[in-house]
C-alpha cells in the first residue's frame, strides 16, 4: 500500500469514528475515558496538535466543532449528563 492510499484510509477511519460518536451522544466522555483512555476533547486536542505539526493554527474550539459536530458548549447543554 503507498502512503497516499494509507493516508486517506486514515483520514476516512477517523472521520467514520467521528461519524460514531455523534451518533452515540449517550456514551459520556468520563465512560469512553474510563473505558478506552481517550475521549472527545482528546480526539480534537490531537486534531489540533496534527495540525499544528502542519504549520495550521486551529483554536481548540474550532478542533472541538469539528469532532462534536457542534460548538463544545452547545454539546454540554443537551447531551452532557
Amino acid at each position: 500500500m503507498d502512503d497516499k492510499t494509507k493516508k486517506e484510509i486514515q483520514s476516512a477511519t477517523l472521520e467514520r469514528l467521528v461519524k460514531h460518536l455523534d451518533e452515540r451522544k449517550d456514551v459520556q466522555n468520563i465512560d469512553l475515558m474510563n473505558l478506552a483512555g481517550f475521549c472527545r476533547n482528546c480526539l480534537s486536542r490531537w486534531y489540533r496538535e496534527e495540525a499544528e505539526k502542519k504549520g495550521i493554527t486551529i483554536s481548540d474550539p474550532d478542533a472541538r466543532k469539528h469532532i462534536y459536530g457542534m460548538p463544545y458548549s452547545e454539546w454540554k447543554e443537551k447531551y452532557q449528563k
